[in-house]
């Protein structure tokens, strides 16, 4: 009888261990029933409609593991004639508030009731714990910036661990991870200028630009992505120009003494160094890197992703309204109609790489995610600052095609039968689905839904996130949602998912993004901070680190981060409406910047050319200045052209940027 009772006493005992599992940190073995929370990571095996049990697929298509799980309705192919009937655009904003069985499963608590997380996550933020993320925030800026400026400066990034600078790596011009990004022209202060106006710092920002001004030189036979260079570097120059033009000075004195525009003629510089990427192309799309002193490469890939070849717009396009020279915004323009013209004819998607030269589709995946975010992400912030119809027009065709092939799961987000939507990667050419994987860029996307008034989808979406998030600590850079594993174990400190957060707090003011943004502070403090600044997570679950900050973390992730925390900020109390670009980099969004005297121009010349010979383009006049203040009647038959208001939803994104 003693050993009977010992025996029944161990299962007992193990039983509870993996209830304590369950109810902390939703780990643990399977208990031997399907459980259908809200987004749950206890999905069966996936049974084919009329037949057997078919084996769960792991990365690569390989068989998972026996009783791997996987989602049901995100591995089925949309329902005949469903596509169709789906919703055409966003639908109106619903209050932004996440049920609590919803926030139950992405907190992990398997067992725990709704009054539980209604009462520790619905509740007021204190506004004393407020100020402490906000501080909290930054001093993270603080500590991996001033780290940056004592071992790294001028060089291009900050490795944290051995508290010493990195720059392109000369030895080897293979290197394309570190060689894309650093052109040897001190990123990492470049990249950080407005977040140090954001955070009120006058004097750090006024030392900086004049640093940049100083000793930053783009005459460097350094080859970089040109994507990365506009993003990263053109991008800031714009933005920190136009914050020190501004008239109304919402930061703080942010003004040089006896600033003549240096920050813009930079820009100019550089753009002009990126102009080569764009002759000699059959396409008008773009090769993916230029050599700052030489131009292409005599060996350069015809091959480029959409993203990188399509995300372009947006700098080149403030900086030709800016200038008053159509040059870079009609280059961006036609790239990005090349590769709006190569899309499917049946499912209207695009892939995710391109050949320049042939418009072949060399990768046919279609996602969210690396490859193709920020193309789809542009063609709506083109629109909110230039307020060029046929962006808005691209856009809605993008996000139909999105939602009619990419998202599977239930139309609601918290009711309904089936799986809650998630956005899969499918075949362009057929929407087939193509692999079970997502990665940690398609983060953004809530973010973006919020912008379009989608925020319930992103209410929802986000919450996934999240959900990882909190499993890891991290961020994966690319997550199996079958094996409910890390496909790619990486975390660089990445911004997606704080952006996302951000934008759902402003758009709901609710307090559960406070919550989400301390448990991401937490985290990263926890998890990433080391000697000399915060260092990419090597492996999100052993959490080994890897010897890079990369720019993004100061310019991005710490600025959201701080941003969320700071109600009072002048982003969100001076009247002036701002948009963030793909980098972080705030740009305030005026009448300015939506007259455009070539409009007519970009109808007329915008063809492609198809006979191989160089890109025509129109001549670069001499470098005119018109800022936001005082110089906008400056611009060339000036004119302006009514805002397209023919639906309730441009309307809407009218009023969200106060422009009627």
């Amino acid at each position: 009888m003693q050993w009977r009772a010992l025996v029944l006493g161990l299962v007992l005992l193990r039983l509870g261990l993996h209830g304590v599992l369950w109810l902390v940190f939703g780990l643990g073995p399977s208990m031997g029933f399907y459980q259908r929370f809200p987004l749950s990571f206890g999905f069966q095996r996936l049974r084919a409609p009329d037949g057997p049990e078919s084996p769960a697929l792991g990365p690569a298509g390989r068989p998972g593991p026996p009783g791997g799980p996987s989602g049901p309705s995100w591995l089925q192919p949309p329902v005949p004639g469903a596509a169709a009937g789906r919703r055409r655009g966003p639908r109106r904003p619903r209050p932004g508030v996440c049920g609590p069985a919803h926030w139950g499963y992405v907190l992990g608590g398997w067992g725990r009731g709704p009054d539980e997380y209604e009462k520790r996550y619905s509740s007021a933020f204190p506004p004393h714990l407020r100020a402490q993320m906000r501080d909290l925030a930054r001093g993270m800026f603080v500590f991996g910036y001033d780290n940056y400026m004592a071992h790294a400066f001028p060089q291009d990034e900050l490795n944290p661990i051995h508290c010493r600078g990195r720059g392109p790596d000369r030895g080897d011009p293979s290197n394309l991870n570190i060689n894309d990004v650093l052109g040897n022209y001190s990123l990492t202060l470049v990249d950080a200028l407005d977040t140090l106006a954001i955070m009120g710092n006058s004097s750090e920002f006024q030392k900086a630009v004049k640093l940049v001004i100083n000793t930053v030189s783009f005459d460097k036979d350094s080859t970089v992505q040109v994507f990365e260079a506009t993003i990263r570097v053109l991008g800031s120059l714009l933005s920190a120009h136009r914050i020190i033009t501004d008239s109304k000075q919402p930061f703080g004195d942010m003004t040089i003494k006896d600033y003549d525009n240096e920050l813009l003629h930079m820009a100019h510089d550089l753009a002009v160094r990126l102009l080569p990427a764009f002759e000699n192309t059959k396409t008008g799309i773009p090769y993916p890197r230029v050599n700052l002193k030489t131009g292409v490469p005599p060996d350069s890939n015809n091959e480029t992703c959409t993203a990188g070849a399509g995300s372009l717009l947006v700098e080149f396009g403030i900086l030709s309204r800016l200038l008053g020279d159509s040059t870079f915004e009609w280059v961006a323009r036609r790239a990005v109609k090349a590769l709006w013209n190569l899309r499917s004819n049946d499912t209207g998607l695009l892939g995710n790489v391109v050949n320049i030269q042939t418009g072949h589709w060399v990768g046919k995946q279609s996602g969210l995610g690396a490859g193709l975010d920020s193309f789809y992400e542009y063609l709506l912030k083109s629109y909110i600052l230039f307020g060029e119809k046929e962006d808005l027009e691209m856009f809605n065709a993008a996000y139909r095609s999105i939602q009619n092939y990419l998202r599977r799961g239930r139309e609601a987000c918290n009711e309904g039968e089936g799986d809650p939507p998630l956005y899969v990667n499918v075949n362009m050419l057929s929407g087939q689905l193509m692999n079970t994987w997502i990665d940690s860029l398609q983060a953004f996307f809530p973010g973006l839904q919020v912008l379009i008034g989608d925020v319930e989808d992103a209410i929802c979406l986000h919450a996934f996130y999240y959900a990882i998030w909190k499993r890891y600590g991290a961020l994966p850079e690319r997550y199996n949602w079958q094996l409910q594993a890390p496909d790619v174990l990486f975390y660089p400190l990445r911004p997606e998912l704080v952006e996302s957060t951000y934008l759902l707090y402003q758009a709901t003011k609710n307090p559960f993004y406070l919550h989400v943004g301390m448990d991401i502070l937490q985290s990263l403090e926890k998890y990433t901070k080391v000697k000399c600044g915060y260092a990419t997570l090597h492996h999100v679950i052993d959490k080994s680190k890897e010897d890079r900050m990369e720019s993004f973390f100061l310019s991005e992730t710490c600025k959201y981060l701080y941003l969320l925390f700071d109600e009072e900020n002048p982003v969100h109390k001076s009247g002036t409406k701002y948009m963030f670009t793909t980098e972080g980099h705030i740009v305030s969004v005026d009448k300015h910047l939506r007259e455009s005297p070539w409009k007519e121009f970009f109808s007329q010349e915008g063809g492609q050319d198809q006979e191989g010979k160089s890109v025509h383009r129109p001549k670069s006049p001499e470098l005119k200045v018109i800022n936001s203040s005082s110089n906008c009647n400056r611009v060339p038959d000036e004119r302006r052209y009514s805002l397209p208001l023919k639906s309730i939803y441009m309307r809407q994104i009218d009023q969200m940027v106060g422009l009627i």
